[in-house]
């Protein structure tokens, strides 16, 4: 299942990772995110495991996984 908007502030696209569990690992998360060429906004929100990333046009699944990968974490795909 995809959630993935087009709005007038850009693409909005909800991830899944697995493994966050506090503030530091959502911080961890929206910070590898936030410097993928694109991304304007990234809120992590690790009690349900959802990443919300606001871009330009819609980002490169592949790139995004990567991101995740090295905060540590794992990208279980999009909600």
């Amino acid at each position: 299942m995809t959630t993935e908007t087009n709005s007038g502030t850009g693409v909005i696209t909800v991830y899944k990772v697995s493994g966050m569990t506090c503030g530091h690992c959502e911080s961890a998360v929206s910070q590898e995110i936030s410097a993928l060429n694109g991304v304007t906004a990234v809120a992590a929100v690790a009690e349900t495991g959802e990443v919300t990333v606001t871009s330009a046009a819609v980002l490169d699944e592949d790139a995004v996984r990567a991101a995740v990968d090295e905060a540590g974490y794992e990208l279980a795909g999009r909600a």
